[in-house]
């Protein structure tokens, strides 16, 4: 009897596909937050910066938008 939980003892304490398991999920959950924090604080810059691109292919000069007395205006392109 003892001879047999010792076997199964060992069996367990070599299996490790469900701590895999978990440690997979701990690293993909990492990497979402780490996307979702880059994309939130460079989500207007990289608008921005695809604003004045487009406006580059088109052939005008882009102006970055301002803030005036609270009021935000977006960018514009002008030729």
């Amino acid at each position: 009897m003892r001879f047999r939980f010792n076997n199964i003892a060992a069996r367990v304490r070599r299996d490790q596909r469900g701590a895999t398991a978990v440690e997979y999920g701990i690293m993909v959950s990492l990497i979402a937050v780490v996307i979702i924090v880059a994309v939130t604080l460079l989500g207007g810059t990289l608008k921005e910066t695809f604003n004045s691109v487009q406006c580059s292919v088109k052939g005008g000069a882009y102006t970055a938008a301002t803030t005036t007395g609270g009021v935000t205006t977006d960018g514009s392109c002008s030729k």
